[in-house]
């Protein structure tokens, strides 16, 4: 090489990138088919970077709701539109389609207008976004990550709040407005709970449904996304036993609190200040049976729900 000497192209190749010669039929290909102009994947802004456009078109395409023609408003578009919703809740539709195209300078784009885009919403429907979902929702962090992980566990968390939904009939039939003081709200309730990883703020799964049922009960739905490796973390209201019992048996850690007004019994004492203890009926006579100085290693080998 420092001779000047001419290498040839092949020889160079070695040079530079040591080890077994690619040949034409080792090399895979991919073609993917987008749409182009105003409707190409980079001009729908950064949600196209966060959640890749082939992933919109599979929940489209695994759900049916791909359109039979392309019209000024194509499925795909209608997907972005409704996660930009999300992120600018205050506006309605029209103000979101404004900051949608407010980059595309020099480009036709469609005008539409705010029943047009009502109607769009309809066309597609919510299986698209429960699909979506189902492709995103996790906790988005590898081992390395720090903040994340504790003592090798995923760290989770559940909670819910409530959120308004329109005052629709419709709505009316399943929520129901909230109450207070000074006459309720004006408003149908909606309760959401999800299963959060701390570490990213991530969805790992989430439910929703009339305020009437309460956290404990929505909390069965989200089982499906705790498995072993995960630790997940509750407040007081959690502190159920049948509810911990299910936590448990996915093979997922538990840390819950407990009201301070709530008379657990003292089953044995640990070294460091701390006492086991059980929790339902059964558990608490068959414990209250026991002597509190009884040792935890004889304690800790039976069956229980901690």
């Amino acid at each position: 090489m420092g001779s000047g000497a001419p290498v040839e192209e092949g020889v160079l190749q070695d040079i530079l990138d040591p080890g077994a010669p690619l040949t034409t039929d080792s090399v895979i290909t991919r073609v993917v088919t987008v749409a182009g102009g105003r409707f190409a994947p980079g001009h729908l802004g950064e949600l196209t970077r966060i959640v890749g456009f082939d992933m919109v078109d599979a929940a489209l395409a695994e759900t049916g709701k791909v359109q039979a023609r392309v019209r000024d408003l194509p499925s795909r578009v209608v997907v972005y539109l409704l996660l930009a919703a999300g992120l600018f809740a205050e506006v309605g539709f029209g103000q979101v389609w404004q900051r949608m195209i407010a980059g595309l300078d020099g480009l036709a784009v469609a005008t539409p207008t705010a029943g047009a885009l009502a109607q769009a919403r309809r066309r597609i429907g919510p299986a698209p976004l429960r699909a979506l979902f189902d492709l995103l929702r996790g906790p988005a962090a590898g081992l390395a990550t720090k903040g994340v992980y504790w003592r090798g566990l995923l760290v989770t968390a559940i909670d819910g709040t409530m959120m308004c939904c329109p005052d629709t009939v419709a709505n009316l039939q399943v929520y129901h407005r909230g109450g207070g003081f000074h006459g309720g709200t004006g408003y149908p309730m909606v309760r959401l709970l999800a299963l959060v990883a701390c570490g990213t703020r991530t969805v790992i799964d989430a439910t929703f449904g009339a305020s009437s049922v309460g956290e404990t009960t929505y909390t069965l739905d989200l089982l499906r996304g705790m498995r072993r490796g995960m630790i997940v973390l509750a407040d007081r209201n959690f502190a159920s036993q049948a509810l911990l019992a299910a936590v448990r048996d996915t093979g997922a850690h538990l840390l819950v609190r407990v009201k301070n007004s709530r008379n657990l019994p003292v089953c044995a004492r640990l070294p460091d200040g701390s006492y086991l203890s059980r929790m339902g009926p059964v558990e608490v006579r068959a414990c209250a049976a026991r002597s509190p100085s009884q040792p935890a290693r004889e304690l800790a080998a039976r069956p229980t729900s901690w």
